[in-house]
C-alpha cells in the first residue's frame, strides 16, 4: 500500500489492552465526570428548506458503531488552507452598490462577517474587465486609442475600481482582516496584443512587450496595495487556453509565453510587493474539448499538459503553485500534479453555479448544491486545494449584469429589485467550508468513500483549526437518508444525514477527543487476495476513497486479504473497515501472522456486527504478513475499503 486512510475507531476494550483506562475506578472522592463531549451541527438541505441552519448538538458515546464509520484522524496532515470564497467582480459590485447602505452592509456582513455571516476568507479580484462588467465597454488600466502605445505606462489607472470595487473590498478586509486577496488578468491592454483588442488574439512576441506586461501587473498590485488592499496571489492570465472567448476579454497565452511574462514579472514583484505570490495556469483540470477544437483549427497545440510544462519551464522558480476552474476534467488532477510537484501548491480559483433555460428555481438549488458539494465542496479539498473560490459572490436575478459570456451563471447571493437579498446553493456549498474552516488550518485525515462523480454514498472532508477545533464536512450523495459514524479516538456520534444534504460538525479541542494510539504508516506494503475476489487488492488509496476490494460472490469460508508489511511490525489491533456498503461487513473473521509467509499462527478470531471491525489481539503482536480469513457464511459480499494498523 502505497498510503493508508486514518486511524482505527478504537473500542474502549481496545484502549484497555493497550494499557489506557477506558473508564475511571469508582471514588467517592473522584470530582464529577465532565459532560459529554458534543458537535455543534449546521445543515443544509437539497430542497433549500434549510440553508446552513444550526442544528441540535449530538454528543459523542464511547466506543464505535456498526454504522458506516468516518474516521477522523489528526495526526494525518495535508495542505494548509488560506480561505473560501469567490469574486468580487464588476458586475457583483455594480449590484451591491445599488443597495441603500444599511442593506448593503448587511449583505457583506452575510458574506465576510465570520460571526453574523459565512466569513468568506478568499476573494479572487479581476484585473481590469471580465465577462461580468456591468460597464458598456470592457476595460484594462491602461487603455489607449487604437494604433498608440503606452510603453511607459503613462495612462495607468485604477480610477474604474476606485468608484465601487475598492471600497467594498476595504469593507470585507475590515469585516474579515483574515481575507486572503487574489488577482487575475482577463487581458492585457489591447495594445500589447497581435489582435488590437481585449477579445482572443495572442500578446506580441516582443521581449518590450513582456517588461510592459510585467510592469502593469507589478503597478496594479502597487496601486491596490496603496488602495487598502494588498494583493496575495496573481496569475498572469486567466484560463490561458480560451482561445476564442465569447465576446469578452481574453487571451491566447501559450505555455512559452506565460513562462516569458512570469520570469520578467517574478524578479520586479519580488521587489515590489514581497507578500505578492505567482500562481500559474489559472484554468481547468483538463483542457476543455472546445479548447483543443479551437487550437487545432487555429494551427497550434492545444498543449494538455499546459500545468506541467509551466512549471517545468524555468519561470517554475518564480511560482508558488497552480489554479485550477471547474469546466472540464475532474479534481483527481490536483492530486496528480501535486504528487508530480510537491513542492508546488494547488489553489482552486474558480466555479460557477449554473443552470438550463427551463430549471425550476428548486431544480437549480438541488443541482447546484449536491453538484458543489461532492465535487467543489469536498473533491477540491481532499485533492489538495488550498482555496476554493466560486465565481460571482452576487448578482441580479437574470444572473447579471454580464458583458458577453456566460448567461445562466448564477451567484452566492441574489440582489433583488426590491433591495432583499436571497442565498443561493453556493452560498452554503463555500459557507460549510468558510464559517467553520479558519485560514491557517490544516486538512486532516478522515476515511471517506464517496466520488466526485456521484456514487451515492457519504463523502467528507475534515479540517483542524489553529485553535484546535476540528470541522468536518459531511455530504450524502444518495437521494435517501444515510446513517453514519463519526469515530475520534476512542469517541463515536451517530447521524442520519437527509438524501443530498450537506452538513458540517465541529467540535473544540477541549473535547479532547483524539486518540493516544497512533496508526502504523503502511509505505511500501503490498497486498494480496484470494482469487474470488474482484477490484484492487493492493488497497491503494486515490483521490475519490472508492470501495479497494470485494469478494465478489456471497461470502463463505476461506475468503482473504493478506498484507506483506516488508519487515517485522509490532502493533496492537487492526482496522478492517467494509465502507459504505451497508451489510458489506464479515460475520465472521480470523486474523492470521507469520514471519515467513509459510507458516501461520492465528492471533484473534471474532464475528463482525458492522461497517468496522477493530481487531484487538490480547497481546501486542509482531509479525511481517497478516491475513484477514473469512470464516462464515452470508448472502452480502465481503467488502474493504480500507485496511489500518495502529500501535
Amino acid at each position: 500500500m502505497r498510503r493508508a486512510l486514518g486511524v482505527s475507531a478504537v473500542t474502549a476494550a481496545a484502549l484497555c489492552l493497550a494499557g489506557l483506562p477506558a473508564t475511571a475506578s469508582p471514588d467517592s472522592r473522584a470530582p464529577a465526570r465532565p459532560a459529554a463531549a458534543q458537535a455543534q451541527v449546521w445543515l443544509t438541505t437539497a430542497d433549500g428548506a434549510q440553508r446552513l441552519r444550526p442544528q441540535a448538538p449530538v454528543a459523542f458515546h464511547d466506543g464505535g458503531s456498526d454504522l458506516t464509520t468516518i474516521t477522523v484522524d489528526p495526526r494525518q496532515r495535508f495542505q494548509s488552507v488560506d480561505g473560501f470564497g469567490g469574486a468580487l467582480t464588476d458586475s457583483t459590485a455594480a449590484v451591491l452598490a445599488q443597495l441603500p447602505a444599511a442593506e448593503r452592509d448587511a449583505a457583506m456582513r452575510q458574506l465576510f462577517d465570520p460571526v453574523r455571516g459565512i466569513g468568506v476568507s478568499f476573494v479572487r479580484q479581476p484585473v481590469g474587465s471580465s465577462d461580468f462588467t456591468a460597464a458598456s465597454a470592457h476595460y484594462t488600466y491602461d487603455d489607449v486609442p487604437a494604433g498608440q502605445t503606452d510603453f511607459p505606462l503613462r495612462h495607468f489607472t485604477i480610477a474604474h475600481d476606485q468608484q465601487q470595487i475598492l471600497p467594498l473590498l476595504r469593507r470585507a478586509k475590515q469585516l474579515n482582516p483574515q481575507l486572503t486577496v487574489m488577482a487575475s488578468p482577463w487581458s492585457p491592454p489591447a495594445w500589447m496584443k497581435d489582435s488590437g483588442s481585449l477579445v482572443g488574439g495572442h500578446l506580441k512576441d516582443d521581449p518590450a512587450v513582456y517588461q510592459a506586461y510585467a510592469r502593469y501587473l507589478v503597478k496594479f498590485v502597487q496601486a491596490y496595495t496603496a488602495a487598502g488592499v494588498p494583493v496575495d496571489y496573481l496569475t498572469v492570465q486567466n484560463e490561458p487556453q480560451n482561445r476564442k472567448p465569447h465576446a469578452y476579454p481574453g487571451t491566447d497565452l501559450p505555455v512559452e509565453q506565460e513562462a516569458r511574462v512570469i520570469e520578467a514579472l517574478g524578479p520586479l514583484l519580488r521587489r515590489a510587493s514581497p507578500r505578492t505570490r505567482i500562481l500559474a495556469y489559472d484554468h481547468n483540470w483538463t483542457t476543455h474539448p472546445d479548447d483543443i477544437a479551437t487550437a487545432e483549427e487555429l494551427g497550434e497545440d492545444p498543449q494538455p499538459r499546459y500545468p506541467y510544462d509551466v512549471l517545468d519551464s524555468p519561470a517554475a522558480r518564480w511560482i508558488a503553485g497552480t489554479a485550477y476552474h471547474c469546466y472540464s476534467g475532474d479534481p483527481s488532477a490536483q492530486t496528480a500534479l501535486h504528487n508530480a510537484r510537491p513542492d508546488k501548491g494547488i489553489w482552486f480559483t474558480e466555479c460557477s453555479g449554473s443552470h438550463g433555460a427551463t430549471d425550476t428555481p428548486a431544480q437549480i438549488f438541488r443541482g447546484t448544491l449536491t453538484w458543489h458539494a461532492r465535487t467543489i465542496t469536498i473533491g477540491t479539498t481532499r485533492n489538495w486545494a488550498k482555496s476554493v473560490a466560486d465565481w460571482n459572490l452576487a448578482l441580479d436575478p437574470a444572473g447579471g449584469p454580464h458583458n458577453g459570456g456566460c448567461d445562466t451563471c448564477t451567484a452566492l447571493l441574489t440582489v433583488n429589485p426590491d433591495h432583499t437579498v436571497t442565498t443561493n446553493a453556493e452560498y452554503s456549498t463555500i459557507g460549510h467550508l468558510s464559517k467553520f474552516v479558519k485560514p491557517g488550518a490544516v486538512r486532516i485525515g478522515s476515511t471517506n468513500y464517496g466520488t466526485t462523480g456521484w456514487n451515492g454514498r457519504i463523502t467528507d472532508v475534515a479540517f483542524r483549526n489553529p485553535d484546535g477545533s476540528t470541522a468536518l464536512v459531511v455530504h450524502n450523495e444518495n437521494d435517501d437518508p444515510r446513517s453514519f459514524s463519526v469515530a475520534v479516538g476512542d469517541k463515536s456520534l451517530d447521524y442520519t444525514l437527509p438524501g443530498g444534504a450537506l452538513a458540517t460538525f465541529t467540535w473544540p479541542a477541549s473535547a479532547h477527543l483524539d486518540s493516544r494510539l497512533r496508526e502504523i504508516p503502511l509505505t511500501g506494503a503490498t497486498a494480496t487476495a484470494s482469487p474470488a475476489g474482484q477490484g484492487d487488492p493492493a488497497l491503494v488509496a486515490d483521490a475519490d476513497g472508492t470501495t479497494r476490494w470485494s469478494s465478489g460472490t456471497a461470502q463463505a469460508p476461506g475468503q482473504y486479504v493478506q498484507l506483506d508489511l516488508g519487515r517485522r511490525t509490532t502493533f496492537r489491533g487492526v482496522a478492517v473497515d467494509s465502507g459504505d456498503s451497508p451489510g458489506d461487513h464479515a460475520r465472521g473473521w480470523q486474523l492470521g501472522v507469520s514471519d515467513d509467509g509459510t507458516h501461520w499462527r492465528t492471533a484473534a478470531t471474532g464475528t463482525g456486527t458492522g461497517q468496522l471491525t477493530t481487531i484487538t489481539p490480547p497481546h501486542p503482536t509482531t509479525a511481517r504478513y497478516l491475513r484477514i480469513t473469512q470464516t462464515a457464511t452470508a448472502a452480502n459480499w465481503w467488502t474493504l475499503a480500507d485496511l489500518r494498523l495502529y500501535r
